[in-house]
């Protein structure tokens, strides 16, 4: 009998791995920031329009990339996302919204003291019912590219658990 997949992958090895990069338009807005800065700058001569060019470009980049740069992992029975690291067991069973539900979770239903990873140039989401009672927190929020299989991966660690 062959041992399955699931069987020879290490504990300490992701079930699931994804980061919510900034979409390409956003990299495009970042240059344009860049040659609005230059411009800024181009009556003070063609040095200072260079240096508005980087500056400006450079702190755009930055901000689109560190924004762009969130991660959601299943690692180790816990849920990584963003800064959180949360026990799969301290979860309960993970719910896929599509785009509709996942707006509604992000606006009327939304409660404040959820925790959200939430991009809003990523239109489906997880949402997790947080099912430990010393925890204030309802319910983890996830924008995710692949909600499915973001949520199997929830369920197949909490399975293991």
């Amino acid at each position: 009998m062959q041992p399955s997949a699931a069987a020879s992958v290490p504990a300490s090895a992701p079930q699931y791995d994804e980061r919510l990069t900034a979409p390409r338009s956003w990299w495009l807005l970042a240059a344009l920031v860049g040659v609005s800065g230059g411009l800024i700058m181009l009556p003070l001569g063609t040095l200072p329009m260079l240096g508005g060019v980087i500056v400006a470009g450079a702190l755009a980049a930055m901000g689109v990339s560190s924004y762009g740069s969130a991660r959601v992992r299943v690692v180790a029975g816990s849920l990584v996302a963003g800064d959180a690291r949360i026990p799969v067991s301290a979860l309960g069973e993970p719910e896929v919204l599509d785009a509709e539900e996942a707006r509604a979770w992000r606006t009327y239903k939304a409660d404040t003291r959820a925790f959200m990873l939430m991009r809003g140039y990523i239109p489906a989401a997880v949402r997790v019912e947080v099912t430990d009672p010393a925890d204030p927190t309802p319910y983890v929020y996830l924008s995710s590219r692949d909600p499915e299989a973001l949520a199997a991966a929830l369920t197949s660690v909490r399975a293991q658990a």
